[in-house]
């Protein structure tokens, strides 16, 4: 492929997945000319992914000089670590290495979020209307590998995305059922975050607790499903939402999965009084839609005591497009 014109690389940089893609800035951030996922943990760095991709592609007269990468992780002075991912990723280094003009790294949840005030409606699916006020704070909350959260404020004139590291603080139980997961998991991890369970690394945490403390039996069938998967999430999330009659422990571990969510959620919402709307981003609400629709989320969302009434007006909406991180990375970094 021959670029011709002013184009930068962008890419999703994930535990699971790289997205990478050479954007235009005649066609824009949602029209890349060529893009590639790869897996991550099959490269010892994020330099050797761009090379695999670059080979792919001809820089002949015009090379690419900008890029912008949208890391799961915290970024600090153009630095960052991999949350899930044994790569240390420096915005120098990379200028050095491919000859880049100027290299922006943004925590992950950031480059997600710089998309939300272009997303269009076919983008997301609406899980409550409320009440939108406008120029409101925006929260994005991420449970993919990890989980990401983030927000926006309005200036006046547009929307700044600013980083968090959320997913990370305690997990505060709000029911008996919790409190006993908690108690599983202490003893397993010391100290209990939310991403250990509003994750894709937290969803066989609750699986195993109500398996192992006798909640529901483990079917057989399931049992050798699980032994035999490189992954159990998409095994226990397809057999919970298939409700088959000898699934209750797939469907019991969505349940309090999505339970949770709702909770820290809210608890975003309420930290940056998101009365702008909140953004459920990543890999696993897409997949989960029919039991994000369910009750159970929305109530776990809202359930704030004094606060109920409020949370209860914020819009919430699911973010269906996988490249919106992607695409915020690319309009980050556009010209000017």
């Amino acid at each position: 492929m021959i670029l011709k014109a002013d184009f930068m690389l962008a890419g999703d940089i994930g535990g699971t997945k790289t997205t990478l893609a050479i954007i235009s800035s005649e066609k824009g951030h949602r029209q890349p000319l060529l893009e590639k996922t790869f897996s991550s943990g099959r490269f010892r760095s994020l330099e050797a992914v761009i090379h695999e991709f670059l080979q792919t592609v001809d820089l002949t007269g015009q090379p690419v000089n900008r890029a912008c990468f949208g890391v799961a992780g915290p970024v600090v002075q153009g630095k960052a670590t991999i949350t899930n991912l044994p790569w240390v990723i420096s915005e120098q280094n990379l200028a050095a290495e491919f000859g880049f003009g100027r290299v922006t790294l943004l925590n992950d949840l950031v480059s997600i979020a710089n998309a939300v005030p272009v997303l269009q409606p076919g983008d997301v699916q609406t899980l409550n209307v409320g009440r939108r006020v406008a120029g409101g704070a925006i929260a994005v909350v991420a449970p993919g590998t990890g989980l990401g959260e983030a927000y926006l404020t309005w200036d006046g004139a547009a929307y700044h995305a600013y980083a968090s590291e959320g997913g990370h603080t305690d997990f505060a139980p709000t029911n008996k059922i919790e409190m006993d997961l908690l108690q599983y998991l202490q003893p397993k991890f010391g100290r209990v975050s939310y991403e250990r369970l509003c994750s894709g690394i937290g969803l066989p945490n609750i699986y195993a607790f109500l398996r192992d403390t006798g909640f529901a039996p483990e079917p057989a069938r399931l049992a050798a499903r699980l032994a035999a998967a490189a992954d159990p999430n998409p095994v226990i999330v397809n057999m919970a939402l298939e409700q088959a009659d000898d699934c209750r422990l797939c469907l019991e571990t969505l349940k309090l999965f999505v339970s949770i969510l709702g909770a820290e959620a809210g608890n975003m919402a309420l930290k940056v009084l998101a009365s702008g709307g909140v953004y459920l981003g990543g890999g696993i609400p897409p997949r989960i839609l029919p039991m994000l629709k369910t009750e159970v989320f929305l109530h776990s969302f809202s359930n704030k005591g004094r606060f109920s009434a409020m949370l209860r007006q914020f819009p919430v909406h699911v973010i269906l497009n996988s490249k919106a991180a992607l695409f915020g990375a690319a309009r980050f970094s556009r010209p000017g």
